[in-house]
């Protein structure tokens, strides 16, 4: 459970919720009511946060929100009936994961767009994390100032992110506007249970997405499209497909840099060139490297 704060250029209103999502707001005079935050549970409310339960809620929960300094709720429609002493404005909708993404970018500023995503799936949850510290450490190595979103080693640059897993939607996108802040160029997420709720990544598009495991091509395509709609990565035409060859696999075993197996390096590799590296720029930083260690 998390909260979500705006930032300094967006300005959400109860209108324009109302006009974007269909939702059936009380009282209808309070459409000029501005949000700064969105919390998913009680302890996350602060002064001007719209609070979005999730489900039905105990009348007691919803007055604590109100003293904790909410501003308005949002609240299934099968409660229409239920609050009869409201205090502030309530929404009445039964959203989608969709909309509870696009709502969550939508205030956090759309960080995704800002930034490069980087996301590893695979069978293996060990390796995924391999995986996530190969790919850091080779965009880290071509120049490019990183963040990481992986259980137990979630990182803004050198700042270490204290989370709570999985991460739900809201969480990742503090995730990305903080990296987004930080200045990173490009973020590495982990594709696993232990990392991620259910349709948490909903309107973080990906632009590269690579997959750590010994299947055929088209076993990979139907692995990646479970990945995502179980957490509701946005994959389109820009979005680049990685796995490891022969080749990478061989880049991976010459550079021989001494940090742990090969294959890590190798996934890490066929992802920058997804990404468009050169493979000169690539073989450079592969033999610098080697010469440094």
């Amino acid at each position: 459970m998390s909260a979500i704060s705006e930032t300094t250029s967006q300005r959400l209103t109860l209108g324009m919720l109302e006009d974007r999502y269909g939702f059936s707001l009380v009282p209808g005079f309070a459409r000029d009511v501005t949000v700064t935050s969105l919390a998913n549970d009680v302890e996350s409310v602060t002064p001007g946060a719209l609070f979005i339960p999730g489900g039905r809620i105990e009348k007691a929960r919803a007055a604590l929100a109100v003293q904790r300094g909410a501003y308005a709720m949002l609240l299934p429609t099968s409660m229409r009936n239920a609050i009869d002493d409201q205090q502030i404005p309530i929404l009445f909708a039964d959203p989608t994961p969709q909309q509870i993404g696009e709502l969550a970018a939508s205030i956090a500023g759309m960080p995704s767009e800002s930034i490069a995503v980087f996301a590893v799936a695979g069978a293996n949850n060990e390796r995924l994390r391999e995986d996530v510290d190969a790919i850091a450490q080779f965009l880290h190595m071509l120049g490019n100032p990183v963040g990481t979103l992986c259980k137990g080693d979630s990182q803004s640059l050198e700042r270490f992110l204290d989370l709570t897993y999985p991460v739900d939607t809201f969480s990742v996108q503090r995730v990305l506007s903080v990296c987004v802040e930080d200045g990173v160029a490009a973020v590495i997420i982990a594709l696993d249970d232990e990392t991620l709720a259910a349709g948490s990544l909903e309107s973080v598009g990906v632009d590269v997405i690579g997959y750590d495991g010994e299947t055929r091509n088209m076993d990979v395509e139907q692995a990646l499209a479970q990945v995502c709609e179980r957490y509701g990565c946005v994959l389109d035409d820009n979005t680049h497909v990685a796995v490891r060859t022969d080749e990478t696999d061989m880049m991976a075993i010459q550079a021989d840099l001494g940090t742990g197996p090969s294959r890590p390096l190798s996934l890490a590799i066929a992802m920058v060139l997804a990404a468009g590296i050169r493979k000169s720029s690539i073989r450079s930083a592969l033999r610098v490297s080697r010469e440094l260690n």
